[in-house]
């Protein structure tokens, strides 16, 4: 058996389709669980809304508290980290996440960038030695674990090599700290035109459909043949 994550992060608390001004990511990420659950049902869903209980941002507590080692910790530095302890514990159980990342101001959500801030944690899921020389850095997470980022546009053209690609901050703002740590296996889907709302989002989010069905079958199926 493996375990699924789910997180959404849209700050719009419905789902585009069944609720007025529901969010596309919220309605992807759903469609997503739902396919995988329906290909393997003894798997494990978790579910995380940073939205709905946002994460508790880095502050200088923070800070102190995860360069102590963990031996010389005091109960207020074991306090401060105790929120990142529990993410961090759900990421490591975690075979698969699908994040539901919109697009807001070019980038991430600020709720989404504080889960990230909370699970990078240096001796916890990356590592750092200076005697290392040119590469004191190295990621600690399992291998094999699968990512798959769902996000929502309002404009469009923000895919590689399109017009406003060197504006999306989005793909590459989970990708490159989730990379840091060792999940480098990811995939995309992206709904576009949502400020449009005309027959061009309508055929974006079929299309996005179709991508998430089809995602969830083959993750599927690669998790089944990786079962020993």
């Amino acid at each position: 058996m493996a375990t699924l994550l789910q997180i959404d992060a849209s700050a719009r608390a419905g789902r585009s389709g069944i609720d007025p001004h529901g969010s596309h990511t919220r309605r992807l990420t759903a469609r997503f669980a739902a396919r995988w659950q329906a290909s393997r049902a003894k798997d494990t869903l978790r579910y995380r809304d940073v939205a709905a209980e946002p994460p508790r941002p880095v502050d200088g507590a923070w800070v102190a508290a995860a360069f102590t080692p963990p031996a010389t910790r005091t109960a207020a530095m074991r306090d401060a980290l105790a929120e990142s302890d529990r993410l961090v514990a759900e990421l490591l159980a975690a075979d698969v996440l699908v994040i539901g990342a919109p697009m807001y101001n070019f980038g991430l959500p600020a709720t989404l960038k504080a889960w990230i801030d909370n699970i990078v944690r240096v001796g916890v899921t990356f590592g750092f030695d200076r005697g290392r020389g040119a590469e004191p850095y190295w990621p600690m997470l399992p291998p094999g674990k699968r990512l798959v980022i769902v996000s929502a546009r309002g404009d469009f053209g923000y895919d590689p090599g399109e017009r406003i690609a060197h504006l999306n901050h989005v793909e590459g703002g989970l990708a490159a700290p989730l990379g840091y740590i060792g999940l480098t296996d990811t995939a995309g889907v992206a709904v576009e035109y949502d400020e449009f709302g005309d027959d061009r989002l309508r055929a974006s989010l079929t299309r996005a459909e179709a991508a998430i069905d089809d995602l969830a079958n083959r993750l599927a199926d690669r998790m089944a043949n990786d079962t020993p």
